[in-house]
């Protein structure tokens, strides 16, 4: 069984900065991507960032790019989304996800953190 745990949001005045995490655990083979999605009330979801375990390609969403950063720990199976001078406009629920294989035979399936808020606003 593999999760995914995402911490790290909360509320923040514009202009601020917050670092959310996420840890996927369990039954690890292999991590081929991470990222972060979001989800804000009325809005269609996106993809914010991403970052392959492999080779540090990244991805960012032109919306965030110059002030978001995605990094990984791989060691620790872990992926951080560190967002900086936050606008209103970034509150939304973000998501981890990983593609990722449980074990070595299976092919590679998209898993899904349960979300943290990030609510920018004074």
């Amino acid at each position: 069984q593999v999760r995914l745990v995402e911490s790290g949001g909360g509320l923040v005045q514009p202009g601020g900065s917050l670092r959310v995490s996420c840890v996927a655990s369990g039954t690890i083979f292999s991590i081929n991507v991470m990222g972060w999605y979001r989800q804000a009330p009325g809005k269609q979801g996106e993809l914010v960032a991403s970052i392959s375990i492999g080779g540090g390609d990244t991805y960012y969403a032109d919306s965030v790019k110059g002030r978001f950063t995605i990094s990984r720990d791989n060691a620790k199976n872990t992926v951080f989304l560190q967002m900086n001078n936050l606008e209103p406009e970034n509150t939304a629920v973000y998501y981890c996800n990983a593609n990722l294989r449980g074990l070595s035979w299976l092919p590679p399936k998209n898993y899904w953190g349960r979300g943290t808020q990030v609510t920018v606003s004074s």
